[in-house]
């Protein structure tokens, strides 16, 4: 316990543990939206975070700075689902007019549209880009995930599916999955076309899935469903490792669900407003919040990469994060 305050400081860190998750709160948030967040990103490679609102906004920030950099309003398309390409200030949206179900291609730093990706007929309910290239993939109401090159307006493939898909793509780029009807298919990313390689049961749920995540080192998978289930699975073997339950979304509202960047927690959002947080290793519940504006629905969830904090967005965006004063006890020296 020798040595200065501060060479001190400089060797405490944190790891995500139990005791910090029940201590993470409300840090900061901006609470000048006048409409619902409908989706949020986290650049992978900076600390940039965009999100997407029914007030028909898309809003830059720089978390680490605590600041919002911009914001950008698409009044003639409106804004559903956005995701960052690997580019901090490009983005990829989604439309929500009900007339034109194109996705976009935008520059945040000019606010100047790159390119316009043509091929959904009705609503884009999931969103996903591969982390390794230029492509994307995304899932619509009219039964169909398209895939997709950043550099060209048509897609490059097609496939038919019988329900609402959840789709996403694993951190290597190499695999995707497709969630919808009860199950999961595995596709190989460069053989899409052969059909999925392996199909794995949700456990009897045939409710919409919502969405589904890797985690970061792809070892497990997650998907959500309007009745309210966050199943966790192993992704190698298909096997259902744990089941958590929440209070159900209605079907225009999405269940929100995230890996901790460790892969050791999964957050979620709930029909009530409220989030939870579970332990993947016992399965049981760690820690809970009631959001304060539960009674817009539940609340979009995400980590932040590499980092103890993760956001949250409704009617409001707030950073969470460990009250380092109720933790004193469980910081351990590196």
């Amino acid at each position: 316990m020798g040595g200065t305050p501060g060479e001190k400081e400089e060797k405490v860190s944190l790891d995500l543990s139990e005791e910090i998750l029940l201590s993470m709160e409300v840090g900061m948030s901006f609470k000048d939206y006048n409409g619902r967040i409908s989706s949020m990103d986290f650049h992978r490679a900076s600390s940039y975070l965009v999100t997407a609102s029914d007030d028909e906004s898309i809003r830059l920030y720089d978390v680490a700075a605590g600041t919002s950099l911009k914001t950008i309003n698409s009044k003639k398309y409106g804004v559903d689902l956005v995701c960052f390409t690997s580019h901090p200030t490009t983005v990829i949206y989604s439309s929500k007019n009900g007339w034109d179900e194109s996705l976009r291609l935008l520059s945040l730093h000019d606010n100047k549209y790159l390119r316009y990706f043509k091929g959904h007929h009705d609503r884009v309910v999931s969103l996903s880009l591969c982390p390794r290239k230029d492509c994307f993939i995304s899932g619509s109401l009219d039964r169909t995930v398209l895939l997709w090159d950043q550099r060209a307006e048509k897609c490059q493939g097609l496939l038919h599916v019988q329900g609402r898909p959840a789709i996403s793509y694993d951190d290597q780029g190499l695999v995707f999955a497709i969630a919808f009807g009860g199950y999961i298919r595995m596709f190989d990313a460069r053989m899409y076309e052969k059909g999925p390689f392996e199909l794995f049961s949700v456990g009897g749920d045939v409710s919409d899935a919502n969405v589904v995540k890797f985690s970061n080192d792809g070892r497990l998978l997650l998907v959500t469903t309007t009745d309210g289930h966050i199943h966790v699975l192993d992704s190698f073997r298909g096997t259902l490792l744990f089941a958590y339950n929440v209070t159900p979304v209605s079907c225009n509202s999405t269940l929100e669900a995230s890996f901790s960047p460790d892969g050791m927690f999964v957050i979620s959002s709930s029909g009530d407003g409220s989030i939870y947080a579970w332990s993947v290793r016992s399965g049981k519940e760690v820690a809970s919040w009631r959001s304060a504006t539960s009674d817009i629905g539940p609340p979009v969830v995400k980590w932040a990469p590499g980092s103890l904090m993760f956001a949250t967005g409704s009617s409001e965006l707030s950073f969470w994060v460990p009250d380092l004063s109720k933790i004193g006890a469980f910081v351990g020296k590196k």
